[in-house]
């Protein structure tokens, strides 16, 4: 199982180097930086502390579509509640959700926005599930590499839990291939014409743990040999 912590714009090269510390103590390595300021530059260095390595090997894409390519389950973080979801769920669910995706999943991303606005609606509408840091302020505001920090404490229960003989369904019975098999029997059955409808569903399909995965994949697999007008490859 991979993880990918993903800075969409930073504009501070301080930030940087803070995120890809609190990554490096938490147990993780992947830093991804999208579009970002020099991170280089001797401020984000200093910051980075211990952690030069993963600031050095941080991959630099264009552009947001281009880091997500990869990556099996994509998590956004919003400060603000907007439109692109309808669920916004507590980051301290995270570490149980993915652990409930078992073998359908080999890598998930989370995504972390700009520090004047944070990510855009578009940007929202490519994660899988949006998650929040709860506040107790009226006016929420955190600085970009806390937030990375918060993060990354919650998620290090997932780098204790070591899982054996992990089968790679990503292209048999895993999330990624079970939605393009949903999408499909959606244009079967027009629900492809109805943006609310299947936006809700897509969302909440994101939610399923494996067991549900799998038995989606049996009804799907079944639909598409009797009804389907198209292929689920």
């Amino acid at each position: 199982m991979e993880y990918y912590f993903i800075l969409v714009e930073p504009s501070v090269p301080g930030n940087i180097g803070a995120a890809a510390r609190a990554i490096k103590i938490m147990g993780f390595r992947h830093l991804w930086l999208v579009k970002p300021c020099d991170h280089l530059a001797i401020e984000a260095i200093k910051m980075a502390y211990g952690s030069g390595d993963v600031l050095k090997n941080a991959k630099v894409f264009d552009s947001l579509q281009q880091a997500l390519m990869d990556i099996d389950f994509i998590i956004g973080t919003s400060a603000k509640k907007r439109t692109a979801h309808e669920d916004y769920h507590n980051c301290s669910e995270l570490p149980q959700i993915i652990m409930d995706k078992g073998n359908t999943i080999n890598s998930a991303g989370f995504v972390f926005g700009r520090e004047e606005s944070g990510l855009t609606n578009d940007e929202l509408k490519k994660c899988d599930l949006i998650t929040h840091i709860p506040m107790i302020s009226d006016y929420p505001s955190i600085n970009l590499a806390q937030a990375v920090m918060i993060y990354a404490y919650i998620l290090s229960r997932l780098t204790l839990k070591k899982k054996e003989n992990r089968k790679d369904l990503r292209n048999e019975e895993g999330l990624i291939a079970l939605k393009r098999r949903i999408e499909i029997i959606f244009a079967d059955l027009g629900i492809d014409q109805n943006p609310t409808l299947h936006d809700r569903i897509m969302e909440r399909l994101n939610l399923l743990n494996e067991d549900d995965i799998h038995l989606l994949h049996s009804f799907s697999n079944k639909y598409l040999e009797n009804y389907g007008k198209g292929s689920a490859k």
